[in-house]
């Protein structure tokens, strides 16, 4: 399990406990997280394609 989906998870526990509690910050923080969790597997993505294109070549 990556940064992306740990971050995803804990972005998810805490949107779930903002609506559970009316608590709009908390759920906000949950959505930013899961947003963050997004972009690490985007990256860590375009990462590994980049290292296959470069070691293809050897």
């Amino acid at each position: 399990m990556g940064d992306g989906t740990a971050d995803d998870l804990k972005g998810r526990a805490k949107e779930a406990a903002g609506d559970l509690s009316g608590d709009k910050d908390l759920k906000n923080e949950g959505k930013v997280d899961r947003a963050s969790g997004s972009v690490k597997d985007k990256v860590g993505d375009a990462g590994d394609k980049l290292k296959d294109a470069v070691n293809r070549d050897r």
